[in-house]
């Protein structure tokens, strides 16, 4: 009997599967020392994606890598408030503002609309729909913190939003020659529209004078985050009436991520402390990406074929060309 349970107790340890968390954050982050245009949360998600299809991961790691998944994940999510400047963000002006409002909320409700038409699964566009339209990996993290969807659905949306991601990351600098926009405008486009903060900076950083304004922007696209997360959990809470089923009005991470943004904007923390925390929500975010990167099957990614593949790319053309007409009519 004691060898039945201490065989149960090793089972259910996190320890293993966090070891092999800490192992990958560590690679993600010597990547993107390497290659600084790759973030450590795509680095994360690939790897993750990479071991999980490589190898098979015994039951023992399974329950590390959940806890790195949920809580860590969800705190890596609360600690991202403290990037927010909200004086930054202010000083873009209200047409900017506006645009950045407009661009996730078309992107938003025109991606689910799509996604029905191309015959997607709800859940797997509602989680491209978010990541697509306001910060990436982490946005799809954070909703699925809300909605909680199938494990493949979450893989696969992390997958796309990486993909096409990439390919904004590297379309937009090549076409800036032929738009004709300054490097402000350009700046406003790029932040409008790349996915992740990381590929904003890579994708603005060649365009002299449009890195700082093009970061702004992206930083006002991840402040709409919390407004979306709990209208969604309202949203939840009336199709689910049931109080065994309800979701929070607005979920404790979300509160977090706010009270991190007002804290942030107090300017009390000393430099010091803003800049190690944000190395540990880069770390726990990375954490989290690895650990949903460990469910991308990528044989199910391309089996989810063509439907999940074009609404990505019709998605990530939509919110371009949104940023690329608002960016062109104010600046």
């Amino acid at each position: 009997m004691g060898s039945v349970k201490t065989t149960a107790r090793a089972i259910d340890s996190p320890l293993p599967g966090l070891v092999l968390v800490a192992a990958g954050v560590a690679v993600s982050m010597v990547v993107t020392w390497l290659l600084p245009s790759v973030s450590a949360l795509t680095a994360a998600v690939l790897l993750g994606a990479v071991v999980a299809n490589v190898v098979r991961l015994p039951a023992a790691f399974s329950p590390g890598i959940k806890l790195a998944g949920r809580r860590l994940l969800r705190l890596g999510i609360v600690l991202l408030g403290l990037k927010l400047v909200f004086r930054d963000v202010l000083a873009l002006g209200y047409e900017v503002l506006l645009l950045a409002v407009v661009a996730v909320v078309v992107t938003f409700v025109v991606t689910r609309w799509l996604g029905r038409i191309l015959g997607v699964g709800e859940g797997l566009s509602l989680l491209i729909a978010t990541g697509f339209s306001i910060c990436g990996a982490s946005a799809v993290a954070a909703m699925n913190g809300v909605r909680e969807q199938d494990e493949q659905d979450v893989a696969k949306a992390l997958g796309l939003v990486t993909l096409f991601g990439t390919v904004a990351m590297f379309a937009l600098p090549a076409l800036h020659p032929l738009t004709g926009l300054s490097p402000a405008a350009y700046g406003v486009w790029a932040g409008g529209s790349v996915h992740e903060v990381a590929q904003v900076v890579a994708a603005a950083g060649p365009v002299t004078g449009a890195l700082a304004i093009a970061v702004a922007v992206k930083l006002t696209r991840v402040v709409l985050l919390a407004p979306m997360l709990a209208a969604v959990s309202v949203a939840e809470r009336r199709r689910f009436p049931a109080a065994g089923k309800r979701p929070p009005i607005v979920p404790l991470f979300v509160v977090g991520f706010l009270i991190a943004a007002a804290i942030r904007a107090t300017d009390l923390l000393p430099g010091v402390v803003l800049s190690t925390a944000q190395f540990v929500d880069n770390l726990l975010l990375a954490a989290g990406m690895f650990a949903l990167g460990t469910a991308v099957n990528l044989r199910s990614l391309v089996r989810s074929g063509l439907p999940a593949l074009t609404l990505g790319l019709l998605s990530t053309v939509l919110i371009s060309v949104v940023a690329l007409i608002g960016a062109s009519l104010i600046m």
